[in-house]
Formats: structure tokens, sequence, C-alpha cells
């Protein structure tokens, strides 16, 4: 039986766990505040360039020059960059754990093909490092301060090795925001571009050829894809990370419970102890 001074150094310990998992869940909420906020915003834009290269796209069907841009070239898949959006730090429960195991069930279930890894983060950097994959770039530290320039910079890198035909598709797998509590994989194909298709097309009055701004716009929509993706990624690690914190301090608080029980019971049976040995000496004194 552990003596009481043992049960109360473990006692301390566990409470000193819980402030800290406690100031972790303010610091990941405070921030989570920030990154939805962000996320949110970027979503309208998003939509709207959509809906915006919808209409152009249907301005445009059936133009033979639309065929020829080189971001919506179709083909076989042989060589494929998949850009893999991790977290830069730890404690945020699965949410490493599941984008990294998506990234491997997406190779596993493409034999023969060459996958090449843009790894945003220092966990899907440091894990995939040493499986010997080939890394095509490493990005880290991004998440602490989410730029649009720097995640033009990655797309505008994956465009030129699409258009140099390197490579013949470009997947994004992140974790996509939904609520606090929930998160979702997502694995979504962004070269080559799939134009959006719209049910009634705007009559748009051009200055320029429809084509050429197709063309302008192209760039524009992968770019903002990227930017999208990090975001949500970023407010996604803040949520899961204050859950888990939240979580945390919960158990070391039942954990607390119990051992201040146990310590109870220990020090009252001592006590028991050691009446009953003064009781019994009195009687062997009589």
């Amino acid at each position: 039986m552990p003596s009481l001074i043992d049960i109360r150094r473990r006692i301390r310990s566990v409470k000193n766990t819980q402030q800290i998992t406690k100031a972790m869940k303010m610091v990941s909420a405070a921030k989570l505040r920030r990154a939805q906020e962000r996320t949110i915003s970027s979503r309208p834009y998003g939509a709207l360039l959509r809906k915006v290269l919808g209409n152009v796209a249907a301005a445009v069907a059936g133009d033979e020059s639309v065929a020829e841009n080189p971001l919506l070239a179709r083909r076989e898949e042989h060589r494929v960059l998949l850009v893999l959006i991790t977290a830069d730090k730890g404690l945020a429960a699965a949410f490493n754990t599941n984008l990294i195991k998506g990234a491997q069930r997406f190779q596993a279930e493409r034999p023969g093909v060459e996958v090449k890894f843009e790894l945003m983060g220092r966990k899907g950097r440091d894990f995939f490092r040493k499986r010997g994959v080939v890394v095509a770039g490493e990005h880290i530290g991004l998440a602490a301060k989410v730029r649009y320039e720097d995640t033009a910079a990655i797309a505008s890198k994956a465009m030129e090795m699409f258009r140099a035909e390197e490579i013949d598709a470009v997947y994004l797998i992140y974790n996509e925001f939904k609520t606090v509590a929930t998160q979702t994989m997502t694995v979504e194909r962004v070269l080559p571009a799939e134009l959006p298709q719209q049910a009634s097309p705007v009559d748009y009055i051009f200055e320029e050829p429809p084509a050429e701004m197709l063309n302008a716009l192209l760039p524009k929509y992968v770019e903002m894809e990227f930017y999208r993706a990090l975001t949500e990624s970023t407010a996604s690690e803040h949520a899961a990370r204050m859950t888990a914190m939240d979580a945390a301090s919960s158990n070391a608080a039942d954990m607390i419970d119990r051992l201040t029980l146990y310590m109870n019971r220990v020090r009252q049976s001592s006590i028991t102890k050691e009446i009953i040995e003064v009781v019994s000496g009195a009687a062997a004194a009589e």
C-alpha cells in the first residue's frame, strides 16, 4: 500500500497537469475564435469566385481555345502531387493521426501511381520524412499566421508542375471545419480544374474575350482553394486541441477525486490501526 506522502505527491502532480491543460484550452479557444472568423469570412469569397467562374465557363462553352488551357488538361494519373495539411504541434487528439492515415490510404489505393508529397505542417513532415516517400516540398509554420501569399506560392508551384506535365493531378488532404466538436477529413482534387456548372448563367457583358478571362480566373481559383484549405485546417486544429484539453482537464479532475478518496481511506485505515494498537497495549498493561 502506498504511503500518504506518495499519494499526496501524485495528487499534486495531477493538479499541476490540470492547470496546464486548462491553460492550453484557454489559449486554443482564443486562437480558435480568430481562426474561425477568418475561415467563415473566406467562404463567401470562395463561393462567389466559383460562381463567377461557372458563369464565365458557361459563356465560353463550345470554345475550342478553352480546352487548350493547360490547367484543364485531363491525363491518366501516373504521377500525382498530394498536398497534406497537418498541424505543427500535437495534443490535438486524432487530428494529425487521421490525416496521416488518410494520406497513407490515398497512396495505397493507387498502386503503380507515383505519389509526390507536398507537406504543410511539422507533424506530417516528420512522419513521412522517415517513410521513404518522394517529398516535393516542406512548409512549416504556415498555420501560425495564415497568409494568402504563402499558399499562393505553393499553389503556383503545383500549377507549374502540372503545366510542365511533371504531374497529372493535384489533390489536397485537410480537415474541414464544421463545428467546434466536428472536423471532417476532406480529399479534394484541385488539378485538373473542374469548371463549376451553372444552371442559369448570367448574361455578362465582357470587355475582354471570355476565354481570356477564364484563363486569368483559373489560377486565382486554384490559389483560393489552397488558401481555403489552410484556413479550414487551422480552425479545425484549434477546435480539436481545445476539445482534447477540455477532456484532459475533466479526466484530471476525476483522477484527483479518486486519489483523494483513496488517500482518505488509507489515512482512516492508518488511524484505525493506531487506535487498535493503543487499545491493545492498554489492555495488555492491565
